[in-house]
């Protein structure tokens, strides 16, 4: 069987089809063109954090990554595609040829982690081969596609702001990297879609329950291991001893997990039951007496509500302390994950209840699944790759679009820098004597910058 993936990965198919007609529809004589990658005004957050480009850099960009197969590929499947002869094989054959298959473009970009405001360029991107100025712009697809790290990066981290608010008012700030779980692997897209969507997300936290954002966060930005996870048992395991054996199934993970962290499920059948009655009196013994800590998950109702109110049957039945700041904290042997039904605006509200009912935020911890990697889009951070300059025939001048039906699609004009003021604050300025803050991280077909998992985190702190 062939390989699929292998197959798709043929740098001449990774655009948009229209595209493929784009090298005949440039004025005579360009020699180059000049593009650039931001997130527009009008984005949900009014900042982000620039990440993931160095994974698709180094997976479909770098190296020989034009071949003679890859083009007669090409040439016959667009010829399927478009009922006539639309392919540039000239083009391709000419990089092929020339350039040993590598793909004679520049990219500089802000350094991976950094938080930037919105409406500021991120990424520049330009041809290096005068013959090739048709190739900057075929691949703006693949290029776009780093706005999805970027976009799960920013929410974790503006979700993490909300955890660390109450944090601070409640409890202990220095708990905040165990506080949000990312659960999303079964509900993305993609395997791919995971393995960036979840290094995404451990920039801001160690906790994960995707494992493929730890090997693409160690083989792409050489760190051993970014994320950590804890026995935990699911409906199944706790379903299949049967109703009458609910006491049972709990007995059994204190056993099998006696020291530690270890996560169970609780909502099988009736979780204030479960809280009450059974680990609060039947295996309430057990749980104390453990080198470790239970965490209870409940898995349906309305969040807010039922949070609460087993906060207020497990501090009945397990005790706790009023901290320093005025707020009731479980014993240190039991803990609560909410992990149904937690995205951006799910978390604020169950703080917020928590806090008016005088619980800590040190009791909970949350695990998001869709509303952390999946329930995103482009639009939400209004991500764009537009061209803004090109040369023809010696002469370089403005390139930008300005539709009178919708001034928030304007265009950014001329080549662009991303300078920092003596505020610290970054801004998008074409002056030439200002130090370019977008540093090279790609020519001429080799990653020329790479950045460490650690230094991405370090630039994203809050």
């Amino acid at each position: 069987m062939k390989n699929f993936n292998q197959i798709l990965n043929n740098i001449c198919l990774l655009t948009d089809s229209y595209k493929v007609s784009h090298y005949l529809q440039y004025p005579d004589k360009t020699e180059k063109v000049s593009s650039y990658f931001e997130s527009r005004e009008g984005a949900k957050f009014p900042e982000g954090v620039f990440f993931g480009l160095q994974y698709y850099l180094e997976t479909y960009l770098a190296g020989k990554v034009v071949t003679e197969e890859k083009i007669q590929y090409a040439k016959e499947l667009t010829a399927l595609h478009f009922g006539s002869e639309v392919f540039n094989e000239k083009g391709w054959r000419y990089i092929l040829e020339k350039h040993d298959g590598h793909l004679p473009i520049q990219i500089k970009a802000v350094p991976e982690g950094t938080v930037v405001p919105q409406s500021n360029v991120l990424m520049a991107v330009e041809n290096t081969d005068k013959n090739c100025y048709w190739l900057t712009n075929y691949l703006e697809s693949i290029l776009l596609h780093p706005w999805y790290g970027c976009t799960v990066a920013t929410q974790s981290r503006e979700m993490k702001k909300i955890i660390q608010k109450y944090l601070i008012k409640t409890g202990t700030p220095e708990l905040i990297d165990f506080k949000l779980h990312d659960f999303g692997f079964r509900g993305v897209s993609s395997i791919e879609t995971a393995a960036v969507g979840g290094a995404a997300h451990l920039l801001n936290f160690k906790g994960t329950d995707t494992l493929v954002g730890c090997v693409l966060a160690k083989e792409i930005y050489d760190c051993p291991i970014a994320g950590f996870s804890i026995p935990a048992a699911e409906h199944s395991t706790i379903t299949s001893w049967t109703r009458e054996g609910e006491e049972k199934a709990y007995e059994n993970m204190l056993e099998k997990y006696p020291k530690g962290f270890v996560a169970v499920v609780s909502d099988s059948y009736d979780i204030y039951n479960a809280c009450k009655n059974i680990w609060g009196k039947k295996l309430r013994e057990k749980v104390l007496n453990r080198d470790g800590t239970l965490v209870i998950r409940p898995d349906s109702g309305d969040p807010p509500k039922v949070v609460c109110e087993i906060l207020h049957i497990l501090y009945e039945a397990f005790g706790g302390r009023v901290n320093e700041k005025g707020y009731k904290v479980l014993d240190d042997h039991i803990r609560i994950i909410q992990g149904d039904g937690i995205d951006f605006d799910m978390l604020d509200m169950i703080l917020c209840e928590m806090e008016k009912q005088g619980f800590s935020a040190d009791n909970i911890a949350f695990g998001s699944g869709g509303g952390l990697l999946q329930k995103l889009n482009r639009d939400i951070q209004k991500f764009a790759f537009k061209c803004c300059a090109i040369t023809v025939d010696g002469k370089q001048h403005d390139v930008y679009k300005d539709p009178v039906t919708d001034p928030g699609k304007i265009s950014k004009r001329g080549e662009q820098m991303l300078v920092k003021g003596p505020n610290g604050f970054y801004s998008t300025r074409r002056t030439p004597d200002k130090v370019d803050h977008l540093i090279e991280v790609f020519n001429n077909g080799h990653v020329t910058k790479r950045h460490s998992f650690e230094e991405c985190r370090e630039r994203c702190k809050l």
